[in-house]
């Protein structure tokens, strides 16, 4: 029987709508952007140039063009490492057989999330929402983005998090080298603790939690009715859980790519240690790297000024030294943060032509499915 307009399917006409979906770009009026550029410039002139003046840089004969070259190179290794396990655990977490998403198109999304996270939101609001557009684009739908975007930052964001409680515990008990001040060892490590212990408890709650209110939510009134949407979140959160889980029991070995990430930038911050000096011991750098990362929390575009200052705060604590831990923490950032930038910038424009070209293919439902959680 031939389908008429107004015989179509809503959801059929949503699946339609989310291929059809503009690119994600951001709102900015000419004066927020004006503000934006001066804080951003504010900042980096101040860590890059009156911070440097401030400490024994000068007296140390360092800066930043001084480094060891070797070592600097070692660097760049680093960073291209963790960018490799990061597309890794991207392909792991969200591309199944079969799928349209080639490594060449993962590469783009996750370099062109990167690059939106960094220079466009706080918090990695900007790179999840130009990552779920992608996935929609290439026939994924609305709930499998979600829950698997879930389950990617779980993953992810799990190896932090029991970093912080390992280390952190691990250095105030004496089980690791390194000084061990309380509030940046101890606290941090109840902080991760607690967001672990949060996470599991939240994991028991049903997916369908929103779906097994609905009845009490009629038989009570405006107040159900709005528990039975705050039970969203911790519903969905119970999803991605849960499909990462499944990743883990399975033994899904494109998750080492989680560590990997995480591994190869802390070992470039430990490089660009190496250039310029004697580094401190790795359960400092790791801890001091953790903590300082938090100021990617800051309303700040990519957390710039935000995580630079708290890294460099953490290592004041350690009682690191401030010249080797300026130059160390700026050049860091240079490699892990800035130089990344640029590709990441062309891989957005890569990723339109790419979207672009599935479009015109409008590819069956259904054929981008992951491998776990399914």
């Amino acid at each position: 029987m031939m389908v008429t307009p107004t015989e179509v399917d809503p959801k059929e006409l949503g699946e339609e709508h989310d291929l059809d979906e503009e690119m994600p770009r951001v709102q900015l009026t000419r004066r927020k952007l004006l503000l934006l550029c001066l804080l951003g410039a504010g900042i980096v002139a101040f860590l890059y140039f009156v911070l440097p003046q401030l400490s024994d840089l000068g007296e140390q004969g360092r800066d930043i063009g001084s480094g060891d070259p070797l070592w600097l190179l070692a660097a760049l290794a680093f960073t291209l490492l963790s960018f490799a396990g990061y597309v890794a655990m991207f392909r792991g977490v969200f591309i199944g057989e079969g799928s349209r998403i080639d490594y060449a198109a993962s590469y783009q999304i996750t370099m062109a999330g990167l690059a939106a996270t960094r220079l466009f939101a706080a918090g990695g609001a900007g790179g999840i929402a130009l990552t779920a557009w992608a996935l929609r684009r290439a026939g994924m739908d609305r709930r499998q983005v979600a829950d698997k975007t879930l389950a990617f930052l779980i993953l992810t964001y799990a190896v932090y998090l029991a970093a912080l409680v390992i280390v952190g515990f691990g250095l105030r008990l004496g089980l690791l080298e390194g000084p061990a001040p309380f509030g940046i060892t101890v606290v941090p490590a109840i902080f991760g603790l607690v967001v672990i212990v949060l996470a599991l408890a939240l994991a028991r709650v049903p997916p369908d939690l929103q779906r097994r209110l609905e009845g009490y939510a009629s038989r009570h009134g405006r107040v159900a009715r709005l528990a039975q949407r705050l039970a969203n979140a911790p519903a969905a959160f119970s999803a991605g859980m849960r499909e990462a889980v499944a990743h883990v029991r399975k033994g899904d070995r494109s998750l080492l790519g989680a560590l990997a990430y995480w591994g190869f930038n802390i070992a470039t911050l430990w490089a660009c240690f190496h250039a310029f000096g004697n580094p401190p011991p790795w359960p400092v750098i790791v801890m001091a790297y953790f903590v300082g990362f938090l100021g990617n929390l800051l309303p700040l575009p990519g957390g710039i000024g935000g995580v630079d200052g708290g890294m460099i705060g953490a290592f004041l604590a350690f009682g690191v030294g401030s010249g080797i831990a300026v130059v160390a923490v700026l050049t860091y950032r240079l490699f892990a943060f800035w130089l990344p930038t640029i590709p990441g910038a062309v891989a957005y424009f890569q990723l339109r032509r790419t979207v672009a070209r599935w479009r015109e293919e409008r590819p069956e439902r259904g054929n981008l499915t992951a491998p776990a959680g399914t």
